[in-house]
């Protein structure tokens, strides 16, 4: 009998699964098969850093043997301090393989899958295949990406409204010392990532006045020499843009900014600043990470064996000054694009520009290169904008100075939006005032 298989390694878990309690759902029958539904149960890791890490372990030990992993990154000597599963020689490797096996190695039976590619490489139907899908992002554009694709497998019955089949998604974030877990159920009425966005901080970006003629932080000198400094200068080449994860670029910005500081009598620039200013990161705290994994595998341990009420639905942890958590429910937007799919009604006047539009949609819906399409009155399809294909974009281009009213758009037109934040695109319908 292998380790897995003994009554011993399973005594714990018998014990949690087998007892009545208080805390036990309506209807819930302990039984040895509720731990071979989790061993068989197929569960989603997104994320192979240090939230991941802790969040593969957990479910492992836990008794999860059907885990996969996605991790489009390669480990960085940076990343050791805090995400576990890494060695010194394994710089440079996926981070999903080098965990993946870390993870197998280290628990008999347990079987990872891991995947070195973007959640976006992915289709409907490999995501439907997992019964919990589990994140531990460090990126607002991938946790609003998959928050729609579950969305997106969400299946109802088309005469009751019933939900015939959904994935839930449990998602985790830290930063410092502060963390959150939160439980989305898909046709159940809790909010979705899109219904909180604002929760999120915006993007830190710094008025170009003062980085070009009066820096007073660190970070400003910092912002100048990657905002205004590199393209002048071109350092690697004409074509060569800045790659927040290649040395050779992070120390010529350092550099550059040591003297620009310098110049200003401005102290406290280094290297670690420097990584974290052109990367948008902020250090990670290893016993943060340990906290909200926890959290966020034992949701995943209740959901799939209904042993205790789910958490309803949102977590915050914050340790910076002693130890502070509470839990609330958040509520969900009845107009959510997202989740509610209710088309939003944007308002503009008939001489306003195209690009006031695109604007908009950035600053109020936080998207990063929204392409809008509309339709004819002949019923065909027009773009009016489309950033990410060169070639429309170059064609599309002129439209951003022209008027709404120059493009032929009319009240309750309804205007088709995607973007890197979504699966699908959403709709928008255009009110002029």
């Amino acid at each position: 009998m292998s380790s897995v298989d003994s009554p011993k390694r399973w005594s714990h878990l018998s014990k949690v699964t087998e007892r009545m309690g208080p805390f036990v759902v309506d209807g819930f029958e302990g039984s040895p098969l509720v731990l071979e539904a989790v061993k068989e149960c197929r569960v989603l890791v997104i994320g192979a850093g240090g939230l991941g890490c802790e969040l593969m372990k957990d479910l492992a030990l836990m008794g999860f043997m059907n885990i996969s992993v996605i991790d489009m990154d390669t480990i960085d000597l940076s990343n050791l301090n805090r995400q576990f599963l890494f060695r010194t020689a394994d710089i440079g490797k996926s981070k999903a393989e080098v965990a993946a096996k870390f993870v197998m190695d280290r628990i008999q039976g347990c079987r990872v899958v891991p995947h070195f590619a973007k959640i976006q490489d992915f289709d409907d139907e490999f995501y439907r295949q997992f019964q919990v899908i589990v994140c531990g992002l460090d990126s607002i554009i991938a946790r609003r990406w998959i928050n729609s694709m579950v969305y997106n497998l969400l299946q109802l019955d088309e005469e009751t409204g019933e939900v015939v089949s959904t994935v839930p998604l449990i998602d985790g974030g830290t930063e410092g010392f502060k963390g959150n877990a939160r439980v989305i159920l898909p046709g159940y009425g809790t909010p979705c990532i899109e219904c909180t966005l604002d929760l999120f901080p915006p993007q830190l970006n710094y008025p170009l006045c003062t980085i070009a003629h009066t820096p007073r932080l660190p970070e400003h000198c910092i912002e100048y020499v990657k905002v205004l400094l590199w393209p002048k200068e071109k350092p690697f080449g004409e074509d060569v843009g800045i790659d927040g994860d290649d040395p050779s670029h992070l120390q010529w910005i350092y550099e550059k900014s040591v003297e620009r500081a310098q110049e200003f009598n401005i102290e406290g620039v280094n290297y670690r600043l420097t990584q974290g200013v052109v990367k948008r990161i902020i250090p990670a705290v290893a016993s943060t990470n340990a906290v909200i994994a926890a959290a966020c595998a034992t949701e995943v341990f209740k959901i799939v064996t209904s042993c205790a009420p789910h958490m309803k639905n949102y977590m915050i942890f914050n340790d910076s000054e002693g130890i502070y958590t509470y839990t609330y429910e958040a509520e969900k937007k009845d107009d959510c694009i997202v989740c509610s799919n209710v088309p939003k009604v944007i308002k503009f006047k008939a001489e306003d520009k195209l690009e006031d539009v695109m604007e908009y949609l950035m600053n109020e819906y936080q998207m990063r290169a929204p392409g809008i399409v509309t339709t004819t009155a002949e019923g065909k399809t027009k773009s009016l904008y489309m950033k990410n294909v060169a070639s429309i974009e170059q064609m599309t281009r002129p439209n951003l100075k022209k008027t709404l009213q120059e493009l032929n758009l009319v009240d309750g037109q309804h205007l088709i939006v995607a973007d890197v934040t979504t699966v699908n695109s959403l709709t928008f319908i255009l009110k002029f005032v």
